[in-house]
């Protein structure tokens, strides 16, 4: 593993000395590839164009997260921003607000649930294509944006020294293959009580994992320790970079997409204009619901206020701005 961490900084080094110039572009990535962009970004954007497209995505987003939170307990890894500074290292690099994420590096979340999610996004699109054009030429060219957007964000993760280039390797390969399997298993139609099994089912288990392997003598703070040592800032150590905020995100937005279900099956069928319309006013909500400011004390209180912050996900975008505008827009056609 020393060879792989070594060659690891090697490439960030480098990748940061020759491209500092698109040092922007290098942060806009990392935080398009951020998990937490698929719920707030990728599921309305996807949503309003194709709802099963949308459900799958929200889907595969809360299912792969939640696994790559679990592989990181049992796996480990190193990041390099920490390993740096425990191995006495100087090379020249320099870290970045996305830098300090206080969970083990393997494999990278980032890579993982960019793979899984836009797997289904680029067969959606791939699909309507081929049906189209009957082309396969045609039909390649977003599995090669895929491949693209996979190496760019690996490459951004590296930059930021958030990860070593086996951990983007190996959360690319595993979020491919669950792109794959769950893309094809989407629960649609389910009822309540499913998804509210589903993402207390998800919820208790990451805490019955965390409890036995700490039982077994397995520290999981150990992370969260050297984060804080090496970050270049205290502020950029973030509540919400933790494991457990994944999985409180996870469960949340799996609780809500099963009411959004519940409360309207099939969703709202609306007409262009007006899907246009939920999208953007679907966005705003999503952005200040993003931005409202949560105690980070005592933890349990933010975990639970972060549940419910991603229950709200799945209810603005699948219901409640969907329905505002249905309502508002066949009361001009009465009128």
């Amino acid at each position: 593993m020393e060879i792989l961490h070594t060659y690891g900084v090697w490439m960030a080094e480098r990748l940061q000395l020759g491209t500092k110039s698109y040092e922007n572009l290098w942060l806009v990535v990392t935080h398009l590839g951020d998990p937490k962009a698929a719920f707030l970004l990728v599921f309305p954007f996807t949503y309003f164009i194709s709802k099963r497209a949308g459900i799958a995505v929200l889907w595969v987003a809360a299912i792969s997260e939640w696994l790559n939170v679990v592989l990181k307990w049992m796996l480990f890894g190193e990041r390099p921003f920490w390993w740096i500074g425990e191995n006495n290292l100087l090379p020249k690099v320099h870290q970045f607000p996305s830098t300090c994420e206080t969970g083990p590096g393997s494999p990278s979340g980032h890579a993982m649930v960019t793979a899984a999610v836009w797997w289904v996004v680029i067969t959606a699109v791939a699909r309507v294509i081929y049906a189209r054009t009957n082309s396969v030429l045609l039909t390649a060219v977003p599995y090669l944006l895929y491949a693209a957007l996979l190496v760019v964000v690996g490459l951004s993760r590296i930059y930021i020294l958030a990860h070593f280039p086996h951990q983007v390797f190996a959360g690319a390969i595993t979020g491919l293959i669950l792109g794959v399997v769950l893309g094809q298993r989407v629960p649609e139609g389910r009822p309540l009580l499913f998804f509210f099994k589903i993402s207390f089912g998800l919820l208790l288990s990451a805490v019955l994992i965390h409890f036995v392997l700490k039982e077994i003598g397995i520290n999981l703070s150990w992370s969260i320790a050297l984060a804080k040592k090496w970050c270049s800032r205290t502020e950029w150590i973030r509540l919400d970079t933790a494991p457990f905020s994944s999985v409180t995100r996870d469960c949340g937005a799996l609780l809500g997409f099963g009411l959004a279900q519940s409360w309207r099956p099939g969703g709202w069928s609306l007409p262009l204009a007006p899907r246009a319309l939920s999208l953007a006013f679907s966005s705003m909500g999503l952005y200040h619901v993003n931005r409202l400011p949560l105690p980070v004390k005592p933890h349990l209180l933010f975990y639970c206020l972060f549940f419910v912050k991603f229950v709200m996900v799945p209810l603005l975008v699948m219901v409640i701005v969907p329905g505002a505008i249905h309502f508002f827009t066949n009361k001009r056609k009465r009128d």
